[in-house]
């Protein structure tokens, strides 16, 4: 198969990624989760504007200007995008 993402892999992370989200649900006071989903409402709102704006083409554009890592950006463009929340 040539260029791509591995079904298995990508399956696999997934699987991890859910039972870390657990684990943390799981240990996390109420409070702390408050405060990230707070967080990540804001980190939405912006890069809605942003993009709106135009300011942001590329997740490393948006990854800049949020302060946050390229793998964060992506993950809130896909999201936004999943949600259809981004203009089009």
């Amino acid at each position: 198969m040539g260029e791509g993402v591995d079904p298995t892999q990508m399956c696999q992370s997934l699987v991890d990624k859910v039972a870390r989200s657990r684990q943390l649900t799981a240990i996390a006071e109420p409070e702390l989760l408050i405060l990230f989903e707070d967080w990540l409402e804001e980190l939405e709102a912006e890069a809605i504007q942003a993009v709106k704006l135009g300011h942001v083409r590329k997740p490393a554009e948006l990854a800049r200007k949020l302060k946050v890592s390229a793998k964060g950006a992506n993950f809130l463009l896909s999201k936004l995008e999943r949600e259809e929340r981004l203009p089009g």
